[in-house]
């Protein structure tokens, strides 16, 4: 699929609100072609990974929930027989069982934002031609589950594989159900624990395995007619996600933007076959309330520069750019989350009016 935004803007997810009608307006006010559906942690627990994305592994009763805390429920006896009913769900979405879908939809009750976003662009679709979801990434999930002896689920394959199937069939999910509404679906994957590759006290995560486990989700956004992007908001090592099947990289580019520079020939690469940087040029912190369009239109002209000195050249880099927030906003005030919003699309107007 050709995608060539050339500045759009887009969120990345979450909101301060706890009211998903006070969330929409600022979204479509602010990203009207890319408008994405508000995640609203201040509503609670209900809206985290677990509840929103895991519910199948608790459906199975593979995971459980006790104390506000999941783990793992391994060690029971029926185990195995929950195993065989969780695979033969997936097996089913895997030869596109619409009926088999449903158990990895997000729950009403945990996606309030989701819901009140599909029957809000179902009334009225205004200039939106892409609708974007999201959803946690395998690493950052698996890293925060356990089993009952204590063991890191990223670390114990049969976990780590419930993990990343759970989630690319959610992803298909949602992906379908965005495309429901004719308009394409951009489904980001949120991996901040991206940044743990390389460490020393991680020196068991191969770039292999987080390949693998991105492209399997990537696969089904692909295979419901979606885009593909991952959010990370730190100085990671871009190459392994411009080997992916992936089509756009989103990076918190007002802090962490030069870190692409060392990755200049394998960027080239990406954008060259179609890949899109989704630049986090607009800090999500009280910086926002310290700079304007022109301030971080500047500093996103001097990442450019620094890329068409390494050999991208700037046409290239325009065309395969979108405008976004650093990361998600949803723990922020209000105040200054509306005011991030209205940075972005102020800068992308700049970007899309030739300001280069």
């Amino acid at each position: 699929m050709t995608f060539s935004p050339g500045g759009l803007a887009t969120g990345i997810g979450s909101l301060p609100y706890t009211d998903p009608g006070q969330a929409l307006p600022l979204i479509r006010e602010n990203m009207p072609v890319i408008p994405h559906w508000p995640q609203l942690p201040q509503r609670g627990g209900v809206e985290g990974f677990v509840y929103q994305f895991l519910q199948p592994l608790v459906h199975f009763e593979l995971l459980l929930m006790e104390n506000d805390r999941a783990v793992f429920d391994d060690e029971n006896p029926r185990w195995p027989e929950r195993l065989t009913n969780f695979y033969t769900a997936y097996l089913a979405v895997e030869e596109k069982d619409l009926t088999a879908l449903e158990y990895f939809a997000l729950p009403r009750e945990a996606a309030a934002g989701f819901y009140a976003f599909m029957e809000e662009m179902a009334r009225d679709m205004g200039e939106a031609l892409y609708l974007k979801g999201h959803l946690a990434g395998p690493l950052t999930v698996a890293f925060q589950l356990k089993d009952r002896r204590g063991r890191v689920a990223y670390y114990e394959d049969q976990l780590r594989d419930l993990v990343v199937k759970t989630l690319a069939a959610h992803a298909y999910w949602q992906a379908r159900t965005l495309a429901d509404l004719n308009r394409t679906p951009i489904i980001f994957v949120d991996e901040p624990a991206i940044s743990v590759y390389g460490q020393f006290t991680y020196i068991t995560i191969t770039r292999e395995m987080i390949k693998t486990d991105l492209n399997a989700i990537f696969h089904f956004i692909h295979q419901a007619g979606g885009l593909a992007g991952v959010h990370s908001c730190d100085a990671i090592d871009w190459s392994i996600l411009c080997e992916c099947d992936l089509d756009i990289i989103n990076l918190d580019a007002y802090n962490f933007g030069p870190s692409l520079f060392v990755y200049a020939r394998e960027l080239r690469d990406f954008i060259e076959r179609g890949g899109v940087i989704a630049w986090g040029i607009v800090p999500t912190s009280e910086k926002a309330f310290g700079e304007d369009a022109e301030s971080l239109l500047l500093r996103w002209k001097e990442l450019i520069r620094g890329l068409v000195e390494r050999g991208i050249p700037a046409e290239l880099l325009r065309r395969q750019s979108m405008i976004t927030p650093a990361c998600g906003t949803g723990l922020l005030a209000l105040e200054l989350a509306e005011h991030i919003y209205r940075l972005t699309r102020q800068v992308s107007e700049r970007v899309r009016e030739g300001a280069f």
